[in-house]
């Protein structure tokens, strides 16, 4: 065993349990959701699952970004408001907040900017803006309760400023890896904690890291091997962010998806490839780490993954 092994195997296996010090290492757990204005997100809620804000009242947020799916839904791909499918697959809302760029091609930062984004996006809402506006302004409820919360009432940006907020609430707490990494390292069985630490060995930590694990960097897909010519019948969202910026070095660049939750929010990656956990290891491990891993770590990497799954409104996803 490698000295890093052994090292890891002592961190690991021989922390003490429950009621013990956080534990120091390159993932953090969640933080509390933040402290705002309860109108706000309360307005922020209704707009989530309201179909008004897509041009023909088909479509809300809420449609695709299931809470009681992990935030995503089970599809490769979502369906706009015009019944066809949208380029790529529908990422988690959970933790969204957490990233430090929207969607796949990391075209915006905020998530006041994403908004503004699907709702006029010809594949998704479909809408405008002044339409929006018309529409919740005309309803006395909102009208009432956005004055209550803001002090020009219905505008677009208070429409997109209040979704955000809503969406800063998302965060999946107190998964059973958070509540290892708090201390008590009795939360996970043997078995998880060698897939912490093949999960670490292996590499996947370099990309896979922070509080979010993940969504903080850009990474090409296909690193060590050409995926996208594998897998066949090329799109132009395969690009990546070099639809964004047009730099060569950008083709194939996306940005790093958040594990959190990663066992229930299947198929994975920006196409819907991978329906299992299993086959989205897999490909990772080829295409990005270039290695050939035994089964036996592939599969204690998965029961690792597999306790990151959090909890929403007392209830694991």
């Amino acid at each position: 065993m490698s000295s890093l092994a052994l090292l890891l195997s002592a961190s690991l296996l021989l922390a003490p349990g429950a009621g013990a010090a956080p534990l120091e290492g390159p993932l953090k757990p969640l933080p509390a959701a933040p402290a705002l204005d309860s109108k706000r997100v309360e307005l922020g809620r209704r707009l989530f699952n309201d179909p008004r804000l897509s041009v023909n009242n088909s479509l809300s947020c809420a449609s695709c970004h299931r809470l009681d799916q992990g935030g995503a839904d089970t599809v490769p791909h979502s369906l706009g408001f015009d019944g066809k499918p949208v380029a790529v697959n529908t990422p988690s809302v959970f933790n969204a907040s957490l990233n430090f760029h929207q969607f796949w091609d990391g075209r915006v930062e905020t998530l006041e900017d994403q908004v503004h984004i699907v709702v006029q996006s010809p594949s998704e809402m479909g809408s405008d803006w002044k339409v929006v506006v018309q529409r919740i302004a005309d309803d006395p409820v909102y009208r009432s309760a956005f004055a209550d919360a803001y002090p020009d009432a219905v505008t677009q940006s208070n429409i997109q400023g209040a979704l955000a907020d809503y969406e800063r609430t998302l965060l999946s707490a107190n998964s059973r890896f958070d509540q290892y990494l708090a201390g008590n390292t009795e939360i996970l069985d043997i078995e998880e904690k060698y897939g912490y630490q093949r999960f670490q060995e292996y590499g996947c930590i370099a990309c896979h890291q922070g509080v979010n694990i993940g969504g903080n960097m850009f990474q090409k897909f296909g690193v060590l091997g050409d995926y996208f010519a594998a897998r066949g019948n090329p799109t132009e969202a395969d690009l990546g962010r070099f639809n964004v910026t047009g730099e060569e070095e950008d083709r194939y660049v996306f940005k790093v998806p958040s594990l959190r939750n990663v066992a229930v929010t299947a198929p994975y990656f920006h196409d819907g490839s991978q329906a299992t956990l299993e086959g989205a290891v897999a490909v990772m491990f080829k295409y990005q780490l270039g290695r050939t891993p035994s089964e036996e770590d592939k599969r204690l990497i998965v029961k690792f993954l597999n306790t990151l799954t959090g909890e929403w409104q007392g209830k694991p996803l």
